[in-house]
């Protein structure tokens, strides 16, 4: 086994403790509360994104049903449509990965819904099919000058960062709706 493991574990864990906290400090609360306001405002909340991205937007968009939001990801095979009343959250660090920016275009073009974009990069070509954006900081494949750097591989601290996000935005409806905690386990999955 590694020399040292127990200590070099500690020193990990405390790096990337403090660049989640310096993340998610560095999000502007104005966009944040868009985004709320965005969620509770929409007849449903759909997600899209790829890879790693997508796991966090499914976890997400999960939370959101268990408050019982109609919450959904393009590509699930239960997908309903989506209308003029709602609202698409794309999820992409550089704001040009082809997949969630094609969606995105065909949800303006042909539904006309909110768009809300999260990720890095304020200048990518999203900027052009969006509403608005929540910026997380974070270092991206474009390596952009005021990105908050990591010591992690690739994009890491933009998926956790999103996800953590999530969380802190869920909480912040369960308070908002004054929800019961031990209620919202009659919106879990029961077949487990």
């Amino acid at each position: 086994m590694m020399e040292n493991f127990a200590r070099l574990y500690h020193e990990n864990c405390d790096a990337v403790l403090d660049e989640l906290r310096r993340t998610v400090e560095s999000i502007d609360p104005a966009q944040l509360e868009r985004l709320m306001e965005a969620i509770l405002g929409a007849g449903q909340v759909f997600f899209v994104g790829v890879g790693r991205v997508l796991l966090s937007l499914q976890a997400i968009c999960k939370r959101l049903a268990h408050l019982g939001i109609k919450a959904h990801y393009v590509g699930e095979i239960t997908e309903p449509a989506i209308g003029p009343a709602d609202l698409l959250i794309v999820g992409s660090g550089s704001g040009a990965s082809l997949f969630p920016l094609g969606i995105a275009r065909k949800a303006r073009e042909s539904v006309d819904c909110t768009i809300a974009h999260i990720g890095s990069n304020p200048d990518s070509p999203m900027k052009e099919v969006a509403d608005f954006m929540v910026r997380i900081p974070v270092r991206s494949k474009l390596y952009l000058d005021d990105e908050i750097e990591s010591v992690q591989p690739m994009t890491s601290l933009f998926e956790q960062a999103l996800l953590i996000v999530g969380d802190i935005l869920a909480k912040m409806i369960i308070e908002y709706r004054h929800l019961d905690m031990k209620g919202l386990w009659r919106c879990h999955a029961n077949l487990e």
